[in-house]
């Protein structure tokens, strides 16, 4: 049985050196890739092939004040959207076209972007993340890009039709005989034991793992296949400006298309090699199903035949609300961020994914209030959203249900979903003359200060600096 020289493994706070890094140039490992040094304004991408990122900020000059959260992994963004599309090919053109609509579209990338921040600001922390390090510079191991970039669909799965495998795979005109098996695949032996006596350190300069870079591919992509499905339900007209793809493609497309990105996520998930990772984001997914049947209890109760809003004002509708808005929204972020971590060696016991879980919870929250501010205020033209469509869709967001406390009158609107003539200018007027907006923005402030406050316990990085200015950015966003 193979074992990879561990030489290379060392105590989390020391980068390898520049002698060690050549002398393994010639070698199957994947090993530290710094950046160049380049002005703070113009991010230079890595090469394609790097398969260990690492974002040199302890020896490139800093910018001035704190860091731009986007600015800090922009390269590792901008590769990371180019290689995606590359997990969602498919033998049937048209489904990869559907496929790779909206990734083809300007997004805010704030899931992913969360992934890559929390796996900076933690990697090194874990007690396993020796085993991680190996396994991102070892051969076999399965942590290194290579590996995680052989194509989704087995070479030995031959009765899945594939125009790229041998023509008798593909024909189907022959009854399927027996294949004789392959060798078992035999994996390198991890080092036994940790290098050195662990000290919770951040990497210096700031590391990315393969697979931390493939969970945030995933994490987009789940959101992505949930917006083909939303925008079939709600009948959405435009997305992010462009013609939503029940529009261009029609709903049954749509639909296919996000259960086929679903499908391709669930096997790039399995590759990543952790039991709790798969379990979180496969939570995540039924948690998209249930806030959206929340949703649609607010929205069609009484012709699905379950109970919806109660006719009165109380703490019961705005538990149903901020459940249906962790579910839809705050989950993918937590749980993703918890998984990033998990990824990076975290065990059970420490409290690094904690953090990242509970700091991904409030984001989200504050993430989609702020988000249902903007349909009273102007709208969100970057989704192609314009004012009052929460309204005209009968949901009871935020700052309907804050006004519905200081104007009676707005119970009825809520009751009958907005459906009559006038009741959405109507329920708009209410709350422009409540205080609604003001106290839906104090919430998302809240939230968003409680995610500020649980990163006090991460060590100083500028990762972790990047993630605290996005929790005052999520609040001051106006689109």
């Amino acid at each position: 049985m193979r074992r990879c020289s561990v030489a290379g493994v060392r105590r989390p706070s020391l980068p390898p050196p520049v002698s060690v890094t050549r002398a393994r140039a010639h070698r199957k490992y994947s090993v530290h890739v710094q950046q160049k040094k380049v002005p703070p304004a113009q991010p230079q991408a890595p090469p394609a092939n790097d398969t260990f990122l690492a974002t040199s900020t302890s020896s490139a000059p800093k910018p001035p004040g704190r860091p731009d959260p986007y600015a800090l992994v922009a390269p590792q963004l901008k590769e990371l959207r180019e290689t995606l599309l590359n997990l969602l090919g498919s033998s049937h053109p048209s489904l990869t076209e559907i496929a790779k609509y909206y990734f083809l579209h300007p997004s805010k990338q704030l899931r992913p972007l969360l992934v890559l921040l929390f796996s900076q600001a933690t990697n090194g922390l874990g007690s396993s993340w020796y085993l991680k390090k190996w396994a991102a510079q070892c051969e076999g191991a399965g942590g290194r890009a290579e590996e995680l970039d052989r194509p989704l669909t087995r070479a030995d799965v031959l009765n899945d039709w594939n125009p790229n495998m041998p023509d008798h795979t593909a024909s189907f005109q022959t009854s399927f005989t027996l294949q004789s098996p392959r060798p078992p695949h035999q994996p390198p032996l991890p080092p036994p034991f940790p290098p050195a006596l662990h000290v919770p350190t951040v990497e210096s300069p700031l590391v990315l793992l393969p697979t931390q870079v493939r969970l945030a591919q995933i994490v987009e992509m789940i959101h992505v296949a949930s917006l083909l499905h939303d925008d079939v339900i709600d009948k959405s007209p435009l997305r992010r400006g462009a013609p939503s793809a029940p529009v261009a493609f029609g709903n049954k497309l749509s639909v296919l298309a996000g259960d086929f990105l679903l499908g391709r996520t669930s096997a790039a998930l399995s590759r990543l090699g952790e039991n709790e990772v798969v379990e979180l984001i496969a939570s995540v997914i039924a948690n998209l199903v249930e806030g959206e049947i929340l949703q649609l209890k607010s929205m069609h109760a009484e012709e699905l035949g379950i109970v919806g809003l109660s006719p009165k004002v109380g703490q019961e509708n705005w538990n149903i609300y901020l459940q249906k808005t962790y579910l839809k929204t705050a989950s993918l972020m937590a749980k993703g961020a918890r998984a990033a971590v998990v990824l990076g060696g975290c065990k059970d016991g420490e409290v690094w994914k904690e953090v990242a879980y509970a700091y991904g919870r409030n984001l989200g929250i504050a993430f989609q209030l702020v988000d249902d501010i903007l349909d009273y205020e102007a709208g969100d033209a970057t989704l192609g959203k314009p004012g009052g469509a929460d309204l005209q869709l009968g949901l009871a967001t935020g700052p309907a249900l804050f006004a519905w406390e200081e104007h009676p009158e707005m119970g009825p609107l809520i009751k009958r979903k907005f459906e009559q003539p006038g009741d959405v200018e109507l329920a708009r007027d209410l709350v422009r003359r409540s205080s609604g907006v003001e106290r839906t923005r104090d919430l998302a402030r809240a939230h968003a200060d409680k995610a500020k406050e649980v990163l006090a316990v991460l060590p100083d990085s500028e990762a972790k600096e990047a993630l605290e200015v996005l929790t005052e950015r999520v609040v001051k966003r106006t689109s």
